[in-house]
């Protein structure tokens, strides 16, 4: 009788890690019997992170902001959705976020900047690539929503431009 290969398991379970995202499944469990003393059992599952909660607080009484900083500008309502903002920017792809070309660089955009239609404003990795996410109008930059090396959704809010 024929040993089996490594290789068909490997395609197997790479074709179960598919199924399970193509489907969003959390777990796939299988149990292939080959035959009296050859078998497989493989368990995929991924993790499910909650939604973050955008929660803004007011700055403390004390700690007066000079009007016209970024500090100044109007606090946002306790559990406001940014995403149902009208500046809102938001994820066209799942992937990680860089606010920065490349490590010990200045970020692309921060807090206050002024920035044009198709300023590049941070890159999210998906699948090894790197892409420049632009800005789709111009505008201040009021908030920004997402912290550098952090995991990103599709559709979730990134920044605030106004």
């Amino acid at each position: 009788m024929p040993k089996k290969t490594h290789d068909d398991d490997v395609a197997f379970i790479k074709a179960l890690a598919e199924l399970l995202n193509e489907n969003e499944l959390t777990e796939l469990e299988v149990q292939r019997d080959y035959g009296e003393d050859d078998s497989l059992s493989v368990r995929v599952s991924r993790r499910i992170e909650a939604a973050p909660q955008y929660v803004t607080q007011a700055p403390m009484p004390h700690a007066a902001a000079p009007a016209g900083s970024p500090a100044a500008a109007p606090v946002a309502a306790i559990g406001e959705d940014p995403a149902s903002h009208p500046g809102a920017v938001t994820s066209p792809m799942v992937g990680t976020v860089y606010t920065q070309a490349e490590p010990g660089a200045p970020s692309f955009v921060s807090v206050g900047d002024k920035v044009s239609e198709g300023d590049t404003l941070l890159i999210i990795e998906a699948m090894k690539t790197m892409n420049h996410i632009p800005a789709p109008h111009g505008g201040t930059v009021k908030r920004i929503l997402v912290e550098d090396g952090g995991a990103v959704e599709y559709g979730a809010p990134l920044m605030i431009i106004e």
